[in-house]
């Protein structure tokens, strides 16, 4: 297959590009802005079409939740607009596409795991935005996956783990919010998923992907130092409201996987140890 991935500059779309070699019975084009404008509607559907692309991965969005809420316009067309656009390109060549969501669809206020067939309430712009965009992808590709995932991270771009990793470092104290719950996720693993769905065959419809396991930020980042060997900073935890935000974060946003695992046949690591294989990847970097 031709298989287009957007945001190939990203943190998942690095991960995607290392899966590739090993996957080469498909042909990949990886594209960043440079090489695709999606947010441009002529453009997306003459390279969709030239190319003859038979799936998308759509992995470009607008990430910088805070920064959202004064970007609304830029939000919206990135996380919604542009996937329609990539959505009615591909449907119209019969094909498929993966469209990566979050778990900033959900408000935060529950107490279980969320399923799939959970009631939306996002509560900021970025949540908003991804959502519509999900719907844009669902109407106008029937043959299309959506993936929600949450707390992403890896070796590549700017990201939690290796924020923490610097702060540890340069500061003697640290206050991180302890009353946020969630389960991290590795770029790595995500994109491993990916690309099982991608090889046994997209089924279409609402899937959750994170790590395994419950965790806070608080909890997450003493994890993140004492992998690291960092000892020397003092991590003091926060309340949210000691710690304001433009945009409103989920309180709890840990999602069931149950629906991804059953149908995949996938067994999904817990959170600690691809935390592990991310921080000696990181080191390795840094010789």
């Amino acid at each position: 297959m031709n298989i287009l991935i957007t945001g190939c500059n990203g943190q998942l779309g690095n991960e995607i590009q290392l899966l590739e070699e090993e996957n080469a019975q498909h042909v990949y084009f990886n594209t960043d802005v440079a090489e695709l404008d999606i947010t441009n509607r002529e453009a997306v559907n003459d390279f969709i079409r030239r190319n003859e692309i038979d799936g998308v991965v759509n992995c470009a969005a607008y990430t910088a939740v805070d920064k959202a809420e004064d970007n609304v316009e830029l939000c919206g067309l990135l996380n919604a607009t542009a996937p329609a656009y990539l959505a009615e390109a591909i449907a119209a060549r019969g094909g498929w596409m993966i469209q990566v969501s979050t778990d900033y669809v959900f408000d935060g206020t529950g107490h279980t795991p969320y399923r799939e067939t959970d009631p939306t309430s996002p509560d900021s712009v970025y949540g908003n935005t991804k959502l519509e965009g999900e719907m844009n992808v669902l109407k106008a590709c029937p043959d299309s996956m959506i993936i929600r995932t949450a707390w992403l991270y890896s070796r590549f771009g700017n990201n939690f783990v290796k924020t923490m990793m610097r702060l540890g470092r340069e500061r003697d104290t640290l206050g991180v919010v302890s009353d946020q719950i969630g389960t991290p996720t590795n770029a790595a693993d995500l994109a491993a998923v990916i690309m099982t769905a991608i090889n046994k065959g997209v089924v279409p419809g609402v899937y959750h992907f994170s790590n395994e396991g419950v965790i806070s930020w608080y909890d997450f980042t003493k994890a993140i130092h004492r992998i690291a060997g960092i000892g020397t900073c003092h991590v003091i935890p926060l309340h949210t409201d000691e710690y304001p935000a433009k945009a409103n974060r989920p309180a709890y946003s840990v999602l069931d996987k149950t629906k991804i695992k059953e149908t995949f046949g996938v067994e999904i690591p817990y959170w600690e140890e691809s935390l592990e294989r991310c921080i000696k990847d990181l080191s390795e970097q840094e010789r």
